[in-house]
């Protein structure tokens, strides 16, 4: 027995020291070259869109310095970055390469080591956002980042945008990647190394030029003032906390507006019984005003996207121009992530066609129709960023235009002509273990739309200095002084029911007076106040829609402000 004990704590001593070795280890340029070989030949056979934005022979030079970048006994990072480098230049945001699950499970120190300053960055402007060193009285919230070891902070963004994927030439999307929490730390160690202290440049939040010396950031070792463990939560209340962070709905009574949040398009959110409960319960209430807000919605499941579009499109709509892969049956499939059901999938859903490209045809060209019941026809905001991608970037497509709907923020991170995207399995390098996510089709959203850019903004509300110091929403503020600008008419009339909507009516209205034309209310005339021959006064304003009909001219539609019986 106690032989038995020691040969299993001898194997566990052992199977511990292997992982100690093999991080921080150095990979032989045997290996990598081999990787690299194989990343090169995968992508210029199988990406759907590599040539999409860069012409083959500026491609082949930048495989070309990448295979330069490779050295002997390179780390793994290292060749992570040098793999990114090369993806960068395809401008494909579904495209960029991460370490090895390995390398995830080591007990690598320089994971424990942080450089020290979160920063929200934006054209010409790199702001401080929080210094891990919280009694640090110099270098602190809201300074001006200028310059770090002497490099200027707009020379450091544009080299670390050199290993960031993006769709096309679009910028915002790379600003925000590196203001995400962490990200930009992780990166500039990972591009210009980890030092015991670096040298910053920055204005203060007076005005001040400083400089300043700041050491790297290493979580403390000691445990001692650890707070007391909480009561971990059931999984019931896990569930819930995971469904409240993915998707929100808010309602401010003052403005009359419902806010809803959603974060994420992918399956397992319930979205769809969500979606439902939302719209019915906007109908009943007559709420004239929602905030859609998609700010770190980074994409997900296209037929979320699509249902929400379905409850605000006043159009028949589509996602796609052309959707298609290169490619059916990969020489490459054994390095792919779930193959057996990518390739089952591209098996019963894609056709050949003269082009020689695999087609997923049930989606090009196909038009959705609008949802009938607890459609929303109230006035529509949509907050955008750098972080909306992807299948969010479909819904911004799809109803931008619309009168009653506005897009306040800025160009979405996803590409509004098109992206390479819909299966995505990640590709594993097999002598380093690195991988890199490999889209297996292109799709053209909208081939009327400017190439390489994102859906634009109706109303610009973008990050300033003073806003980030105070910490202000500016772009929630943006809306709600949208919404607080629109000039209401008061007016005394008697409630009627004019038709029903579906069969060329106008619902509910307002009649003002027999000479006037009604005011059409029917999106958000309160239950109680649907009776036939009622007085009432009422504040309401134009929606920016037009009301549907058999009309030489289409009335306007009107949302209520406030109302009340006489």
């Amino acid at each position: 027995m106690k032989t038995a004990l020691l040969y299993l704590l001898a194997i566990g001593l052992l199977s511990s020291c292997v992982v100690s070795k093999r991080y921080p280890q150095k990979l032989p340029l045997t290996k990598t070259a081999a990787d690299y070989a194989l990343f090169q030949s995968i992508l210029q056979e199988d990406h759907p869109g590599i040539y999409w934005y860069t012409p083959k022979d500026s491609m082949d030079y930048y495989f070309g310095r990448g295979k330069a970048m490779l050295q002997d006994s390179m780390s793994e990072p290292a060749f992570r970055n040098v793999l990114n480098y090369v993806l960068s230049k395809i401008r494909c945001g579904h495209t960029s390469a991460r370490l090895s699950k390995d390398y995830g499970k080591s007990n690598d120190t320089l994971r424990n080591r942080f450089f020290p300053l979160v920063l929200k960055i934006w054209p010409d402007t790199a702001l401080i956002t929080q210094n891990l060193h919280r009694k640090d009285s110099l270098v602190t919230r809201g300074a001006v980042l200028t310059a770090i070891d002497g490099r200027p902070m707009q020379q450091v963004v544009d080299s670390l945008f050199q290993y960031l994927s993006t769709d096309g030439y679009n910028l915002t999307h790379k600003y925000q990647t590196l203001s995400n929490r962490g990200s930009f730390g992780s990166l500039y160690t990972s591009v210009f190394g980890y030092k015991p202290s670096y040298a910053v440049d920055f204005i203060d939040t007076l005005g001040q030029p400083r400089r300043a010396a700041i050491s790297i950031y290493t979580v403390p070792k000691d445990t001692t003032r650890r707070p007391m463990p909480r009561p971990s939560p059931s999984r019931k209340e896990r569930r819930a906390l995971d469904l409240a962070a993915n998707r929100s709905l808010r309602m401010d009574t003052a403005l009359n507006t419902a806010f809803m949040e959603l974060n994420t398009f992918t399956k397992g959110g319930k979205l769809r019984p969500f979606f439902r409960q939302t719209f019915k319960k906007l109908r009943k209430e007559g709420i004239p005003n929602l905030v859609i807000d998609l700010r770190s919605n980074g994409g997900g499941n296209v037929t979320n996207s699509n249902l929400l579009t379905k409850y605000i499109s006043d159009h028949p709509f589509k996602i796609a121009d052309s959707l298609y892969a290169v490619t059916r049956n990969s020489r490459y499939k054994g390095y792919q992530q779930s193959v057996f059901w990518n390739r089952l999938f591209m098996i019963f859903f894609t056709r050949k066609k003269s082009d020689g490209a695999y087609h997923f045809t049930w989606f090009e060209n196909r038009y959705f129709k609008p949802k009938k019941k607890n459609h929303y026809d109230g006035a529509v905001y949509v907050l955008n960023g750098g972080n909306t991608f992807s299948a969010s970037t479909l819904f911004g497509s799809a109803v931008g235009f619309q009168q009653n709907v506005t897009l306040v923020g800025e160009e979405t991170g996803g590409g509004a002509y098109g992206n390479n995207a819909w299966l995505i399995p990640d590709m594993t390098l097999p002598n380093t273990g690195v991988r890199f996510r490999l889209p297996l089709f292109r799709l053209v959203i909208d081939k009327e739309q400017p190439k390489g850019f994102g859906v634009q903004p109706e109303v610009f509300a973008g990050p300033t200095v003073e806003a980030i110091r105070k910490n202000r929403d500016y772009k929630t503020e943006a809306v709600v002084n949208l919404i607080k600008s629109r000039k209401d008419t008061c007016v005394t009339g008697v409630v009627t029911y004019a038709g029903d909507p579906l069969a060329d009516g106008f619902g509910w209205v307002i009649n003002v007076s027999e000479e006037s034309p009604p005011i059409i209310v029917g999106i958000n005339l309160p239950a109680a106040y649907r009776v036939e021959g009622l007085k009432v006064e009422a504040c309401v304003y134009k929606t920016g829609a037009k009301v549907p009909c058999h009309c030489i001219t289409q009335p306007d539609g009107y949302a209520i402000r406030t109302i009340k019986r006489l």
